[in-house]
Formats: C-alpha cells, structure tokens, sequence
C-alpha cells in the first residue's frame, strides 16, 4: 500500500504508528495511515485485519 521510499513501516511492525497519514478526519477524530491502520485521537488503533488497539493511557499514581 505504501508508495514512499523508504516504505513505511508496515501494520504489523512495532512502529506502525510511524506511516505517514493519507486521509484525515480530525473532526471525526481519526486518521488513515498508508499502512492501513486506522489512528483515532484517543490514541486506539484499528489494524487492517480487524484487531483493534487499546488506547494508551498514562498510568496513574
């Protein structure tokens, strides 16, 4: 799916976050990377299959 050079990181990667965006809905509160992950602002992922990523969330003290 990724056209740059270097290729993106791919959605399997630890640093998938790091795949440059190609749509973003910031009033929707998502973005698209060209990995096909699915960024939303609370920090959750959806990947390309289907699995979803919990948001990160400081830890409390």
């Amino acid at each position: 799916m990724c056209s740059h050079q270097p290729p993106c990181p791919s959605a399997d990667s630890a640093d998938h976050d790091a795949a440059h965006t190609v749509a973003s809905h910031p009033e929707q509160g998502w973005s698209l990377l060209c990995n096909g992950v699915v960024v939303f602002d609370d920090t959750g992922e959806l990947l390309p299959e289907g699995q979803t990523v919990e948001p990160r969330r400081p830890a409390l003290v």
